[in-house]
């Protein structure tokens, strides 16, 4: 559903960017999602309001000390962390929801929510609308592949994808590059079976045509070719395009990886006596290692193409992970990342993107 420039596009601030953080949303919600916003207002100094159920909000943020220094907004009902989808005609008065409102109305600039990724995705998307040109919006996440992450587009929105849909997710890619980590002409790549050109199925390989169309003579693109799930992590691209099946699936393959990896390594260090006084004098190391594979540490995935900034932690989140997921947040709106998109993703029909790969 393609959104137009009217009353769904929020007004343009020029303060520092407000958060509006789903309280409702999560496995630990509320009391672990309202500790993490004062974490990031007392550490981050960053700008928050909470939507939720305003009496058990309250209660959290007197526990806190903080009731004074974050607005609350009220919300009579929650999207469970089993609802996908179809809550977003169920629920039009979930806390998510009344976010999304707030950033309408021009009253909040992004969403942080740790619910339903499901419910979140269909919700925001619902009631703010995509952007002028984009076909669907897309689930962007960093991977942990050094100074510069990584950013693969789509991790689970669109588990169904059309070619010229996966042009788009590489502009939201670069878009998103360009802001958070400031690559002026990201290197981009397509997760495929193989690395040779002709690999993979119709989808992958029309998309790599269209891309290599998309990208010539452009000056914020660098079009790679193929990569293969190996060369994930190892930073030889900026952004990742894949279809949101695909996506997630080798998202939660890197997840379940570093999980493991990490639980045989602590193993091997508590064997023995001198591989537990290894491990103390290691500590330092150990815990940036540990840092560095923690999906919390990078805030979680951001939606890409919609008309209001919206990022979705962790469901499992704890007070740091949704601490980043605000400052990520907060980078991606004060960064004016809609604007970044609206200048990548042409205002027209895709059947340009056909035209140009045919004409080569």
């Amino acid at each position: 559903m393609t959104g137009t420039p009217d009353a769904q596009t929020p007004v343009p601030r020029t303060s520092p960017p407000i958060i509006a953080v789903d309280a409702m949303g999560g496995d630990n919600a509320p009391r672990e999602i309202v500790r993490g916003a004062v974490l990031a207002v007392r550490e981050l100094g960053l700008r928050v309001l909470l939507v939720g159920r305003r009496t058990e909000i309250a209660a959290i943020l007197a526990e806190e000390g903080a009731l004074r220094d974050i607005p609350v907004v009220h919300a009579e009902d929650n999207i469970a962390m089993h609802e996908g989808a179809l809550a977003s005609w169920r629920r039009p008065r979930s806390s998510a929801a009344v976010a999304c409102r707030l950033i309408r109305r021009g009253d909040a600039d992004a969403l942080v929510s740790a619910g339903s990724t499901g419910g979140i995705v269909a919700t925001s998307t619902v009631r703010l609308r995509t952007q002028p040109g984009v076909l669907r919006p897309a689930l962007a996440v960093t991977l942990p592949t050094g100074q510069v992450p990584t950013i693969m587009v789509d991790a689970g929105a669109n588990a169904d994808a059309k070619p010229e849909m996966l042009v788009q997710f590489a502009h939201l890619g670069c878009a998103y590059a360009q802001t958070a980590f400031g690559v002026e002409r990201p290197r981009v790549g397509v997760l495929n079976i193989g690395s040779e050109p002709g690999k993979g199925n119709k989808l992958i390989r029309r998309a790599g045509e269209m891309l290599a169309a998309a990208a010539e003579g452009s000056e914020t693109m660098d079009f790679r070719g193929n990569i293969e799930g190996h060369d994930l992590l190892h930073g030889k691209v900026d952004v990742v395009v894949t279809d949101g099946h695909s996506g997630n699936v080798a998202l939660k393959t890197i997840e379940g990886t570093a999980a493991f990896t990490m639980n045989a390594l602590k193993e091997a260090l508590t064997s023995s006596t001198m591989a537990k006084a290894g491990a103390v004098l290691q500590r330092g190391a150990l815990r940036k290692l540990r840092e560095r594979f923690d999906s919390e540490t990078y805030g979680g995935a951001a939606l890409l193409g919609l008309n209001g900034t919206v990022v979705i932690a962790h469901g499992d989140s704890h007070p740091e992970g949704v601490a980043h997921a605000c400052r990520l947040a907060h980078n991606l709106a004060g960064g004016r990342i809609g604007d970044q998109i609206r200048r990548r993703v042409p205002h027209r029909s895709p059947n340009w993107l056909h035209r140009r790969s045919e004409e080569r």
